[in-house]
């Protein structure tokens, strides 16, 4: 569903991705892994055609995303760091109408059950996005991507400045969604996060994607020793 084919990109002379090769199969949860600069949301924003590359390809279910920008956004969701909504629009406002964008219509009904889905109260449905919590944002991104059925999820640190309790129901709903067989890449700074969420690790270092791991072959503890001994050579 998601592949890079020796995707680099270069800021004046600059590497901020070296020859990336990377697959996301139907199903798998992939956490980046990697400090602030590693390349992980250079990564992202190839994939999402925010960014041009100097060389190589972004692939989304197998179109190149720099030539089939248009089409390949149909079949996937993006959920930054930081959510941008309307916060005078409500939850159910805001689906409706980033729904629409897409060209899609749904009743009130349909709405509201994606949003029950994505695992927001009733009650908040219609109340305004400003007096919403940081996982209440995210979980209107989760159902724009239940809603529009795609097929890939990008992620950029969408567990930063979340609680346990948020960070753990999020992971919950990653995980339901796998199960739809959609394809996630997820980068974070989360080590715990990933080993409970994700299928397979990728850590990142100065534009280089060092090591790859399954999590079910390491521990939390292997994992951090990994993660360290490659960030601190």
């Amino acid at each position: 569903m998601l592949q890079t084919k020796h995707l680099t990109k270069k800021y004046n002379g600059t590497t901020a991705l070296n020859d990336l090769n990377l697959t996301v199969e139907a199903g798998q949860i992939y956490c980046l892994l990697g400090a602030n600069g590693a390349g992980k949301t250079t990564t992202i924003n190839l994939l999402m055609n925010f960014i041009q590359p100097t060389s190589g390809e972004a692939l989304i279910s197998g179109l190149e995303v720099t030539k089939h920008s248009r089409e390949t956004k149909k079949h996937l969701a993006y959920i930054p760091e930081n959510l941008v909504l309307y916060n005078e629009l409500t939850g159910m406002e805001n689906l409706e109408y980033f729904l629409g964008l897409a060209g899609m219509k749904y009743s009130k009904d349909d709405l509201g059950a994606y949003l029950t889905e994505a695992g927001l109260q009733s009650e908040a449905f219609d109340n305004r996005v400003k007096t919403y919590s940081k996982g209440m944002r995210q979980k209107i991104g989760i159902a724009l991507a239940l809603a529009k059925n795609a097929k890939v999820l990008l992620l950029d640190e969408p567990t930063s400045g979340l609680d346990p309790k948020a960070s753990n129901e999020f992971s919950g709903l990653l995980i339901r969604l796998s199960e739809h067989k959609v394809a996630t890449l997820m980068a974070t700074h989360d080590l715990f996060r990933a080993k409970e969420t994700g299928t397979d690790i990728g850590i990142m270092k100065s534009g280089n994607l060092v090591e790859q791991v399954t999590t079910d072959s390491v521990s939390h503890n292997e994992l951090e020793e990994l993660y360290l001994t490659h960030i601190n050579n």
